[in-house]
């Protein structure tokens, strides 16, 4: 699986696509919304930069970008007139057009927010490239924000490529019941790597002193085999297992395909930053439902039909690109038709909710 081209959320306008099914993720920028309006006050008033530098990692497409960027600019005071410069970072086949075409109407709402006032001057560009590599030159970054990206993994673990035989996670498409020990090992191992990789770059990129506020999903439970992305690709599993039975899908594909995700407990993510020794950090956990429509707080769902179909729409915005690559697209609207079904009847039983987790992080 080649991340730099079948990674990407769904593209356009479409009813499937990111920009319309991406409310999961923006109620997370709306709660790490205080978090970053720390840094960036912390930033400008102790970093002192001529220009401040910011860069967005894994921005997506659609208007959660452009939230984060407005974020950032009413975080600034109005006697902070320096100049910012914003990054938003993707990989290559992310629809950065989307953004570009959507700047003149944000730049209108960022005037119309400030009546009375002036927003500093910001200029905006898109940079192509992974995370995993190095984007920035040297001491040249004051923060760097990154949010429901970094459960996402730089490839497959070794051993779980689509062309390993033979299959070591057959059935399942992420650590299940069934998934032995070595395999949960593999995805341990690379999220270990991928992590200290991370930490190693932006303390490169960033200025001293600089900042950052990433936000991923992660597991509240210790138990690697308990966690809310086991339950979450368990039924997408069972959805491709019935496309499997109909004749839809040949087995050997599913035995196959593996996704390049993992969600960490807090205690995991704290000890590789330890063992970094490159940053100091705070952090926290919160629960975000499955439903991205359901706001309540309470352990009750309301309508499992329709929050079945929310999840499915949510789900499918991020995962089809990698599912088409691999099984082809015709499958896909019964796909995540089985998949809302499989959903609905899980939410009956049980309300699931996403751990997200929350780093604030300064450079030593």
């Amino acid at each position: 699986m080649k991340m730099d081209t079948a990674f990407h959320m769904a593209k356009a306008e479409s009813e499937s696509s990111y920009s319309n099914n991406s409310r999961l993720q923006r109620k997370a920028l709306l709660e790490t919304k205080q978090v970053l309006e720390k840094a960036v006050k912390e930033i400008c008033s102790s970093v002192l930069p001529p220009k401040l530098v910011v860069a967005d990692l894994g921005c997506s497409s659609g208007e959660n970008t452009l939230i984060f960027v407005s974020q950032a600019i009413n975080a600034m005071s109005d006697s902070q007139q320096m100049e910012v410069q914003f990054f938003l970072n993707d990989l290559p086949e992310n629809d950065f057009n989307y953004i570009f075409r959507s700047l003149g109407n944000f730049k209108e709402s960022i005037a119309a927010e400030h009546k009375g006032g002036t927003p500093p001057p910001f200029y905006i560009a898109g940079l192509p490239g992974s995370y995993y590599t190095r984007l920035f030159p040297s001491q040249s970054v004051h923060l760097f924000h990154s949010s429901y990206c970094l459960h996402w993994r730089s490839r497959l673990p070794d051993g779980l490529d689509v062309d390993a035989k033979p299959y070591l996670n057959k059935g399942n498409i992420y650590i299940a019941k069934t998934t032995t020990l070595s395999v949960v090992k593999l995805y341990q191992e690379l999220f270990e790597t991928d992590l200290l990789l991370f930490l190693k770059l932006r303390h490169e990129e960033l200025v001293s002193g600089g900042q950052m506020v990433l936000t991923f999903l992660g597991r509240k439970n210790e138990d690697v085999y308990k966690g809310d992305l086991n339950h979450l690709c368990g039924l997408l599993a069972q959805s491709v297992q019935s496309l499997v039975h109909k004749g839809l899908v040949q087995e050997e594909k599913l035995d196959a395909f593996n996704l390049p995700v993992y969600g960490p407990s807090v205690d995991e993510v704290m000890a590789v930053v330890r063992k970094s020794e490159l940053f100091n950090v705070s952090s926290r956990l919160f629960g975000s439902n499955w439903d991205p429509y359901d706001d309540s707080g309470d352990r009750v769902v309301q309508d499992s039909f329709q929050s079945g179909l929310n999840v499915a729409k949510s789900i499918r915005a991020v995962m089809e690109p990698l599912f088409a690559s691999h099984f082809g697209g015709a499958m896909l609207d019964e796909l995540f038709r089985e998949y809302a079904r499989n959903v609905a009847k899980h939410l009956q039983r049980e309300k699931t909710m996403y751990s997200v987790i929350v780093l604030f992080l300064q450079r030593r």
